[in-house]
């Protein structure tokens, strides 16, 4: 082992004439570790948080919605077929979307409508894994006596308390021509099931029908677009862009991505924000290694003075003291690493972090360690040390001998 090893060990483990020096080595460990701890924290968090709105996003909504100028067509199967020969687009399904107003015994909800191919949906949406009463196939009426359903959200169901088999009124925006004038138009249906997406946005105000009813309520001859998946998430923006460069192409598109660039531009300042503030105090642990470090030089100076009379370098002054530095950024990085990506892991695991859903879209706050991030922050934080020992290790190196055994 060098001897500057050996020698930076025994100034970080003093004896008990210099129980100031030990203690000073601790706390600047113990700063480190609280440091590099937050800062993993911090990046489990919105990481977490990150990556399960973005999920709940992409499984509630499908990939890539489509327009085509003129409208699809009353047949919608054939832009289906053509659209699903596109590369890595993997699910197809027709849509349309309107308001109305749902009304069940004396309770009136607001409500999204959604018009859906029972058969096709669960290509482009996790609706179907959703389902938490009911299903999908319910949407269809049993028999010519029976009345069209329709699927609620879980929030939007309870609010209305409304149960698989009640029977409720839809009112269109959408008016019609009566005797009496125009009149909004309303139809009975049967609740056909619950589902929750994990959205609280969708699961409090949306509805599934099926497209024929859709159609009839809202008074259109055929579907408003096409919902698309694609094999990978985060090339929906250039399948969408390749459809419309198809040649004689009238389409229109807009990616899950563009839809929600605000939320996840957002997310991402703010991650970087947290990480940035937070990164503060792994500063704040360096400047207290550089004052330990100081305090070192300081109650040595007799014993610097002995090893450059006894052939030392300056160099090897110097490395005794970096040394020292690093082996403290070193026990700090890993203790804050490993501690904090166990406290990440517990909590999230027990979802001790309640959060209201309807402002964060989650009911506990997620956190998620990326060991990347992880060996990212340790690293750093390790530098950092370095970077503070650079200065007491010089003034270290520069002790003049004779001036420091003077008066000894």
């Amino acid at each position: 082992m060098p001897f500057e090893f050996q020698i930076a060990i025994r100034y970080l483990l003093a004896r008990r004439k210099q129980a100031a020096i030990s203690v000073s080595s601790f706390i600047s460990v113990l700063g480190v570790t609280v440091g590099v701890m937050a800062v993993v924290i911090a990046l489990a968090l919105m990481t977490g948080l990150q990556t399960e709105l973005r999920d709940r996003v992409v499984g509630a909504n499908p990939h890539i919605y489509v327009w085509k100028q003129g409208g699809i067509g009353a047949d919608y199967k054939p832009e289906l077929e053509k659209l699903k020969g596109v590369p890595h687009v993997i699910g197809a399904a027709p849509e349309i979307l309107g308001q109305g107003l749902l009304s069940a015994t004396t309770i009136d909800a607001p409500v999204q409508v959604k018009g859906i191919d029972p058969t096709l949906e669960s290509e482009v949406t996790d609706v179907r894994g959703a389902i938490r009463t009911g299903s999908l196939e319910a949407l269809q009426p049993k028999d010519e006596n029976d009345r069209s359903g329709i699927l609620l959200g879980q929030d939007l169901a309870k609010r209305l308390n409304a149960k698989v088999g009640d029977i409720v009124q839809i009112t269109s925006a959408h008016l019609t021509l009566s005797p009496a004038g125009p009149v909004p138009r309303t139809t009975s249906l049967r609740v056909a099931g619950t589902f929750s997406l994990g959205l609280y946005e969708i699961d409090t105000t949306f509805g599934f029908v099926a497209l024929d009813v859709a159609k009839r309520l809202f008074d259109k001859p055929e579907a408003e677009m096409v919902q698309l998946r694609v094999d990978d998430i985060y090339i929906a923006p250039d399948v969408a862009r390749m459809i419309q460069d198809l040649p004689g192409s009238e389409y229109i598109t807009q990616d899950w991505a563009d839809m929600n660039r605000s939320l996840f531009s957002a997310l991402w300042l703010e991650k970087l924000a947290i990480s940035l503030a937070i990164g503060l105090i792994v500063v704040v642990a360096a400047l207290n290694i550089v004052a330990s470090l100081i305090l070192l030089v300081m109650e040595k100076h007799r014993a610097i003075a002995l090893l450059k009379t006894m052939g030392a370098s300056a160099r090897s002054v110097t490395a005794i003291f970096m040394i020292e530095g690093v082996i403290i950024g070193l026990l700090g990085a890993s203790l804050g690493a490993i501690g904090g990506a166990i406290i990440a892991t517990v909590v999230d695991r027990y979802e001790l972090i309640p959060v209201p859903p309807d402002v964060y879209m989650v009911s506990h706050m997620p956190l998620m360690v990326i060991p990347v991030d992880v060996m990212l922050v340790a690293l750093m934080a390790l530098v950092i040390c370095f970077v503070a020992t650079i200065y007491p290790s010089r003034q270290a190196a520069r002790l003049d001998p004779a001036q420091a055994l003077r008066y000894e």
